[in-house]
């Protein structure tokens, strides 16, 4: 009896890695198919929305190794902070047409604050002042985009409200690299960040590569990446 192909082995084992709901979201009719376009470098695994769900988060570890093994998909790459030299676990970019994530602020001002104000406000922990454009308000917790200051340096007609120092409450973006679960603690690098400094946080929500990171922190618990 002749063996079976290596590649008929991997696509069982990504057969039954895969949910196996057959859903057509991925563009392929069966999971079968989809497994054998992964195979052929025709597909993608975050065409799988259902593999960045928690219940199914052990079989997208495993589904990811399998396919580096077989240099399918790349090795991840080290991303390293400028400023501290510390290691990330990814990027966090903006969500779908905006220009940097959002970042969610516990403002210590008593002046109200409303949607479409602009602020001026220095983070809490970090040394650049920083311009942003609320977006929502809820309660006094506002959430705001980064506009400056590189995004205002030919605006002479710029207007804004100073209200001092925030703290940093969460993030809001999209992962650009490995996909982590709820409530794990993560190092990530806001694409936006002119220092290019490591933040650290939990992750609260996922959904897909959406992520909500809250408990903000400047200081990061690891040895730095040496060079």
């Amino acid at each position: 009896m002749k063996d079976k192909p290596k590649n008929i082995d991997h696509k069982e084992t990504i057969i039954k890695l895969l949910p196996g709901y057959n859903c057509g979201i991925c563009g392929f009719a069966r999971c079968d198919e989809f497994a054998a376009a992964l195979l052929k470098k025709r597909g993608s695994v975050e065409s799988c929305h259902f593999m960045f769900q928690e219940i199914f988060f052990e079989n997208l570890k495993k589904l990811e190794k399998l396919l580096k093994e077989e240099n399918i998909i790349p090795e991840d790459e080290k991303i390293v902070g400028v400023l501290d030299g510390y290691e990330a676990d990814f990027i966090l970019g903006p969500l779908p047409k905006e220009h940097s994530c959002r970042e969610i602020l516990y403002p210590f001002t008593r002046e109200e604050l409303k949607k479409g104000d602009t602020i001026r406000y220095r983070p809490l922990g970090c040394p650049i002042i920083h311009f942003a454009k609320i977006i929502d308000e809820n309660n006094g917790l506002i959430t705001v985009h980064i506009v400056g200051p590189c995004h205002r340096l030919d605006k002479e007609d710029f207007e804004f409200k100073d209200v001092g120092v925030c703290m940093v409450g969460g993030f809001e973006g999209i992962i650009e690299g490995k996909v982590p679960s709820v409530g794990e603690t993560v190092r990530f690098l806001p694409r936006h960040c002119m220092m290019q400094k490591v933040h650290s946080g939990v992750i609260v929500q996922i959904e897909g590569k959406k992520a909500i990171i809250e408990g903000i922190d400047l200081k990061v618990w690891a040895p730095p990446i040496k060079g």
